[in-house]
């Protein structure tokens, strides 16, 4: 099969896969990066090793870590791919093995239906940095070479895919994941302990199988979304598309105590949406408070509708209040503003915060993103950091001041950006007290940075603790 290349957008511009892998220390800085930040960010995302078979999805790419070490006001840049063993078998050939997610599942594939991109986000825990893709295990990261050690099992305890997003209580250490699955059982949650020893693994009742992005966690309890974005086996035998939106069928949230298990889960329904990402989730008096990023559909690797929805795709910052006494629900629009990536200060996740962060999207069919936002939740006012002209970024992590008074929005945030004018990568440091200000520092990226998903900010403290 000839892939799409010419006419793909993900394989054009600056959403095209770079070849090189390289290392470059002392990067030239516009403006002062701040003496006290010290770390490094990385960022993955998705970039395929050869051309693709067939039809390419950005969610299809190998993945690649982009890391920037900052010290003492240097910079250093490196990337690398995540040497999975799908890597390396199409390293090893010479050529793509795999075709992507919307080819037909490869059943004769020697190599097996599919493989894990170890593409989208990452995670540190108990020493461990891990690459996360949610079909799959997670990869344990060397830090700060950004080389893979390896599959990260849990000593051959993970009995489930892992998902992009876990979470990680700022005040005992725990994780908390889940897998979904697309046979039975259709959910698992886990918990891993401080010191990343996976405690217990429980299933979790669902009708049929979803897609299930992401999920939230407060202090006490523990927020699944069980929402219509299906799979049926079903409907592929009758020749209909296997993953859908059914528009007809309601959200609904199952709220767990934090160590429950499916015997006190508790489900509310709300009318039909999909979300990526939440932003945050917290107890207060009587009510879970869960707030993310809703669209009322969603179009992603499922086929066109015959009656589209013309609102379908377009991700907005919502909040949910759910009663655990009355078990009224409550769902309003927080800001009708396109956005998505929500990032919180993660010393308070959990926690109710005052403050969220989200790319804002320029309106178009692809996912660019020309700003940030900083939501004031208590005011509902909002403030933008512009990229400026031709400029667009990703996701934002906000890194607190170490060194300040401890001040929930006292820090940076901290992305990539890519200038279409001059076709240059930049990362950019801004004061998340002072959005409108131009970035504190912007570090040139001696090669492009392609855009991507999610990335996490490692701490000195952390990369001095590392078991990798």
């Amino acid at each position: 099969m000839e892939t799409t290349v010419a006419n793909n957008p993900y394989l054009n511009g600056n959403f095209a896969p770079v070849s090189k892998e390289i290392t470059t220390d002392n990067l030239k800085v516009i403006g002062e990066l701040p003496p006290d930040l010290s770390g490094m960010f990385v960022r993955n995302g998705p970039n395929p090793q050869w051309t693709p078979i067939g039809m390419y999805h950005w969610f299809d790419g190998d993945g690649m870590l982009h890391g920037v070490r900052i010290s003492n006001g240097v910079a250093t840049y490196r990337n690398r791919y995540v040497r999975t063993r799908g890597w390396e078998i199409e390293n090893q050939a010479g050529k793509a093995v795999w075709s992507g997610f919307l080819e037909p599942p490869q059943q004769d594939n020697p190599y097996g239906p599919g493989k894990n991109t170890a593409n989208t986000a990452i995670v540190w825990h108990a020493g461990q940095l891990l690459a996360l893709w949610e079909g799959g295990a997670p990869h344990s990261i060397e830090v700060p070479d950004l080389n893979t050690i390896g599959e990260y099992t849990y000593n051959n305890k993970l009995a489930s895919a892992f998902t992009a997003h876990p979470k990680v209580d700022p005040v005992t250490g725990e994780m908390m994941f889940f897998g979904y699955s697309f046979s039975p059982p259709y959910l698992q949650y886990s918990l891993v302990s401080p010191t990343g020893e996976l405690l217990r693994t429980v299933p979790i009742d669902l009708p049929m199988g979803v897609m299930m992005h992401d999920f939230a966690i407060t202090e006490n309890y523990t927020i699944f979304m069980d929402l219509p974005f299906t799979f049926s086996p079903e409907r592929m035998q009758r020749g209909e598309p296997a993953t859908m939106f059914e528009r007809d069928r309601p959200s609904r949230f199952g709220i767990l105590p934090r160590f429950g298990d499916n015997s006190n889960i508790r489900w509310f329904e709300s009318p039909s949406c999909y979300v990526f990402h939440t932003l945050n989730a917290y107890q207060e008096k009587d009510e879970i408070v869960l707030i993310g990023c809703r669209m009322s559909s969603t179009t992603v690797l499922i086929p066109q509708d015959s009656q589209p929805d013309p609102d379908a795709d377009i991700p907005r910052l919502y909040q949910w209040r759910f009663n655990l006494s009355t078990g009224e629900v409550l769902e309003k629009m927080l800001d009708d503003v396109p956005c998505e990536f929500p990032r919180v200060n993660e010393n308070f996740l959990g926690r109710k915060t005052r403050y969220g962060y989200t790319g804002r999207m320029k309106k178009g069919s692809l996912p660019l993103f020309d700003g940030l936002i900083k939501y004031d939740l208590e005011s509902g006012k909002s403030e933008t950091h512009e990229f400026g002209q031709g400029r667009y970024g990703g996701e934002a992590v906000f890194v607190p001041n170490a060194s300040g008074k401890g001040d929930e929005d006292e820090g940076w945030l901290i992305s990539f950006v890519y200038d279409t004018n001059n076709e240059n990568s930049e990362l950019v440091v801004v004061n998340a007290q002072d959005m409108a200000a131009q970035p504190v520092a912007r570090v040139l990226i001696p090669q492009r940075v392609p855009y991507g998903f999610h990335g996490a900010w490692v701490s000195e403290a952390q990369l001095n603790d590392s078991n990798g």
